[in-house]
């Protein structure tokens, strides 16, 4: 295999990988924007807890036991 081969080989490879990193950060880009449109999640609630991170402040969701 000559070196012109092998860098037009990985210049291919690259653009795939660019290409399905891209793919990969729209698609959870979209899921965020979808969950928060839906008002499934508040990511708001998420960002402020940078803000207030104190061990007394309240939880951010509620979490329901699960029974054995």
């Amino acid at each position: 295999m000559s070196q012109e081969t092998a860098l037009m080989i990985a210049g291919y490879g690259k653009f795939f990988l660019i290409l399905f990193i891209f793919i990969i950060f729209y698609g959870y880009a979209f899921s965020i924007y979808r969950r928060q449109k839906t008002g499934e999640r508040d990511f708001e609630k998420y960002s402020n807890l940078v803000l207030d991170d104190s061990l007394d402040s309240p939880p951010l969701e509620k979490r329901e036991r699960k029974k054995s």
